[in-house]
């Protein structure tokens, strides 16, 4: 174990003194910080005026909602409800953008439902569900209780909206959190492809090199392995350190500075108690892109499986891009090995992009528990969120994942120990299912 440990430190020293490993560190972080910036700025030109339909069918708010006009907004009212397909489908509703059904106990359950076409940003979304609110605070000062608006308000219910896509309003598809997931997958197989390759040449060198065979002096051909594989683990886990500070830096700076008032609990507070129309809509950045990243995302639960599955992965792949290392005599040999290996991960890719837009089918279903695609697959269903009493699959893709890279930690050990000093012969696959016999 000694030896195993001073390999590790070995690995470790070099890649991280390297210049490579520090421009990695800090210009991947920048690159990715670049791109979130520009879906940003990106988000901010939307639909800048909204026609909505008003399903009041008992007309409790008198056939109006804003105090006063909005140049964003054409209101119409109808004393009647339509059903989503309806809304959906037939033409004399083709040019209203959203509708919100106002229901015949609204005053008492707190409860309406606003439906879209497109969806709206976070500041559309919050400046109807305050004008609806406020007119039903003013029809229950006025009509149904002797206190002012002020003492009402101080001890009102809030209003439960909720937020459905007319064509989908069971909720059944949700791209836009699979594409948070699948970031993170992307993020691992980067790392893997990276690293592994990285494996493959330190190992590559050495036996090319001959030192190979004056560490086998010193050490069992296990325990180098072991060695190289945990050193630039750990070489990754750092560059994984420097990222998340990085950009969660990133993230925070431009939190305040490109909306500042966006996430201000006393702006929030301002919304909801000072008179008049505190929104303006017609400037904001905001959009479903800020909100999925600093309301929805749980950086936590993400990060934790994140660093598992990968943990997992590396140990699953490294131990692969090993034997592929071990198997190189030449710049040309090694093509049969590695030109595979990258379409795998180029696969697994194509693994996770199938699952964002397919994440119920029985083909992800396969993917989930495959140690190949598991890492990303899982990661998107993650992003989603798992169903009631189907947490468990990702923890049995974790076991699976976790067996799997010890079972393929002992079969590149073995094609290790053989090819690291086969010089000048053909190593090719049938070879290694010689050498795993």
């Amino acid at each position: 174990m000694k030896k195993l440990w001073i390999i590790a430190k070995r690995e470790l020293k070099e890649r991280v003194s390297s210049r490579s490993f520090l421009a990695f560190a800090l210009v991947g972080p920048l690159v990715l910080l670049a791109l979130i910036y520009i879906l940003f700025l990106l988000g901010g030109s939307e639909k800048k005026h909204w026609k909505v339909l008003v399903m009041d069918e008992e007309q409790i708010l008198n056939n109006t909602l804003f105090s006063s006009e909005d140049p964003n907004f054409s209101i119409d009212f109808i004393p009647l409800f339509i059903d989503y397909p309806v809304f959906a489908s037939e033409e004399k509703y083709q040019d209203y953008d959203l509708s919100i059904w106002v229901n015949e106990k609204i005053i008492t359950n707190k409860k309406a439902i606003i439906s879209y076409r497109e969806e709206p940003t976070e500041s559309v979304k919050r400046k109807l569900v305050y004008h609806l609110e406020r007119r039903l605070d003013e029809l229950m000062v006025s009509e149904f209780t002797d206190l002012s608006m002020q003492d009402y308000r101080a001890i009102k219910q809030p209003l439960s909206v909720s937020f459905k896509n007319v064509y989908d309003p069971r909720s059944e598809t949700s791209y836009l959190s699979g594409w948070v997931g699948y970031v993170f997958g992307m993020l691992i197989v980067l790392f893997l492809f990276l690293f592994g390759m990285t494996i493959t040449r330190s190992i590559s060198v050495e036996k090319n090199n001959r030192i190979i065979e004056v560490l086998l002096s010193s050490a069992s051909a296990n325990q180098i392995l072991g060695g190289k594989i945990l050193g630039i683990g750990i070489a990754a886990f750092i560059q994984f350190v420097f990222w998340i500070f990085l950009i969660g830096l990133g993230l925070f700076w431009m939190r305040l500075t490109i909306f500042p008032d966006w996430f201000d609990p006393a702006v929030l507070a301002a919304e909801l108690n000072a008179s008049g129309d505190p929104f303006d809509i017609s400037g904001s950045n905001a959009n479903n892109f800020v909100d999925l990243v600093y309301n929805q995302i749980n950086f936590g639960i993400m990060l934790l499986f994140f660093i598992l599955f990968f943990i997992g992965a590396y140990f699953f792949y490294g131990a692969i891009y090993a034997a592929i290392g071990a198997s190189i005599s030449g710049q040309s040999d090694g093509q049969q090995f590695i030109i595979p290996m990258s379409i795998v991960l180029i696969l697994v890719l194509g693994a996770g992009y199938f699952t964002v837009y397919y994440p119920l089918s029985a083909i992800t279903t396969t993917f989930s528990f495959l140690p190949f695609t598991s890492p990303v697959v899982m990661l998107i269903r993650l992003g989603n969120g798992f169903e009631p009493g189907e947490a468990w699959q990702i923890y049995f893709a974790l076991f699976l994942l976790y067996l799997f890279a010890v079972l393929t930690l002992r079969f590149g050990a073995r094609i290790y120990r053989k090819g690291v000093l086969a010089y000048h012969s053909n190593i090719t696959w049938a070879t290694w299912f010689k050498w795993l016999k």
